[in-house]
């Protein structure tokens, strides 16, 4: 089964995320901010992990930036979900690293392409 790291600090957006993604029979492990992501990060590899952009103390751009530079993370897809969608914003994610970058809210239809997409073994 395929498992989801997600890391949100809405919980609104982090349950309408949970719920897709459960509803596509993925399993969805939950952080609020970058610190408890290394933490999950440690203990488990998740498949894929999803990053808001905006998140209490480092962002989601750096924190994707150190998971690409390190060997134990680097092959893991990385989505960038933000509602910075510009075109800046998205240049800048694939310039750090993101295999993809979805804007908010977020089209149920689209993420779940993306993520089977980037997850296909």
């Amino acid at each position: 089964m395929t498992t989801v790291l997600l890391v949100e600090d809405s919980l609104t957006e982090t349950q309408v995320l949970t719920t897709y993604l459960r509803q596509a029979g993925l399993t969805v492990v939950s952080v609020k901010s970058g610190e408890e992501a290394y933490l999950k990060l440690q203990s488990q590899k998740p498949d894929l992990v999803i990053l808001d952009v905006i998140l209490p103390g480092q962002s989601g751009f750096e924190l994707c930036r150190e998971l690409k530079a390190n060997a134990n993370t680097q092959k893991i897809p990385v989505v960038i979900c933000s509602t910075k969608g510009s075109k800046a914003d998205k240049l800048w994610g694939s310039m750090l690293g993101a295999d993809a970058y979805i804007p908010k809210p977020v089209n149920q239809q689209e993420l779940m392409q993306t993520i089977r997409q980037l997850t296909v073994v």
